[in-house]
């Protein structure tokens, strides 16, 4: 068995896609390694509030003294864990979406592994973007039901599936994608999904973790943006990129919220979240319709460093191809002072390795010039 392990760890250093961990320390913007300051640029803290001490201090002047243990949560929501933070969470997090009903999880990715086993049936079918998030695609797999890829961005591909599976006389046909792309930072074509919707009926889930808090009235994501949010049946979003808490949450109407919570197994056998993270997203929830200047910035941000004839994104990746490239060029951009992370397979196709950077609304626009001069002469 060693020797097998042995074997395998030996393998993926031959490719290049041998991964360690680090220990770094968070100092503002930047972070601390190996006695060096880094901008950090492998964050998802994009309005910066992860780095906001003084907005952390008024959320604890806020706490007073706690009356009652406030750190942990040894209990799931269905048995003692359910307090009143999360209900006045959720009605924060509803109060962004219209008033529709929202269902916290302990995180983006088991929101993402439990809401399709527990919406779907065997006889249904769900048709995926093929660059969505590992966590739906681990999702789709628990379903037991039929799923496929459409090619990504592709709506006619995605039309063309549709129509294939309702001519076989499935079941109900959901259509999965991300609003904002993690590894590449582009859009998903959300009218052109709405259209299909009213077309042929099928059910839509987006997911928003990389637009929630950066798009749209208070930051509600992409689809709000374009007026379209209530288009899609279940919209997931996490709290822990741009909100800088932890958990994630699922927006849906009544009945299925009620269908989530009796079925959907990240809620019935995972541990409640603290009350603590519980209070400081909704702390920072209902901040967000005020931090339009960070929006701004991290818009401006994003100008600055978008290749010509690309959409201006938060999220940037400037491509290696191989595994080995990736981490030269990191390594290139670490020794100007940028923490970056070479991003291989399995996180992005065979032949499509890249630095991946993440912009943050609490850095300066000269950090940004000098990084995409790099950049362009890098990848």
């Amino acid at each position: 068995m060693e020797r097998r392990y042995a074997d395998i760890l030996e393998g993926l250093a031959a490719e290049d896609n041998l991964r360690t961990l680090r220990e770094t320390v968070p100092d503002g913007r930047h972070l601390l390694y190996g006695g060096r300051r880094y901008l950090n640029l492998s964050s998802n803290d994009y309005l910066g509030i992860g780095t906001d001490t003084a907005l952390q201090e008024e959320f604890i002047a806020s706490l007073g003294s706690p009356d009652r243990f406030v750190m942990g949560n040894p209990s799931s929501r269905l048995m003692t864990g359910n307090g009143p933070e999360y209900a006045a969470l959720e009605w924060s997090l509803a109060g962004l979406f219209g008033g529709r009903e929202c269902l916290v999880f302990g995180s983006g990715y088991l929101a993402n592994t439990a809401i399709l086993p527990a919406l779907t049936s065997p006889g249904d079918v769900i048709l995926a973007d093929r660059l969505v998030h590992a966590s739906i695609a681990d999702g789709m797999r628990l379903a037991g039901c039929t799923w496929e890829r459409f090619h990504h961005n592709d709506t006619d591909h995605l039309e063309k599936l549709i129509k294939r599976h309702a001519g076989r006389g499935c079941g109900t046909v959901w259509v999965v994608t991300e609003s904002v792309f993690s590894m590449d930072g582009d859009h998903a074509p959300l009218t052109e999904l709405c259209a299909l919707r009213e077309r042929y009926g099928v059910r839509l889930y987006l997911d928003e973790a990389h637009a929630f808090g950066v798009y749209g009235p208070a930051g509600a994501g992409l689809a709000a943006a374009m007026g379209l949010d209530r288009c899609f049946d279940i919209i997931v979003a996490t709290l822990g990129k741009a909100v800088a808490s932890q958990g994630g949450f699922a927006v849906c109407d009544a009945q299925v919220k009620q269908l989530l919570v009796n079925k959907a197994r990240g809620v019935i056998f995972s541990t409640a979240l603290p009350p603590v993270s519980l209070m400081w997203s909704k702390f920072v929830v209902d901040r967000l319709a005020g931090m339009d200047d960070r929006r701004r910035h991290l818009a401006a941000l994003a100008a600055l460093i978008a290749p010509p004839g690309r959409r201006p994104s938060h999220i940037v990746p400037v491509m290696a191809y191989g595994n080995g490239d990736a981490a030269r060029l990191a390594d290139r951009l670490r020794d100007e002072g940028y923490w970056v992370t070479p991003i291989r397979y399995p996180t992005v196709p065979k032949g499509q390795a890249r630095v991946r950077l993440s912009l943050n609304a609490a850095m300066e626009s000269g950090e940004i010039e000098k990084l995409a001069r790099l950049c362009k002469h890098a990848g």
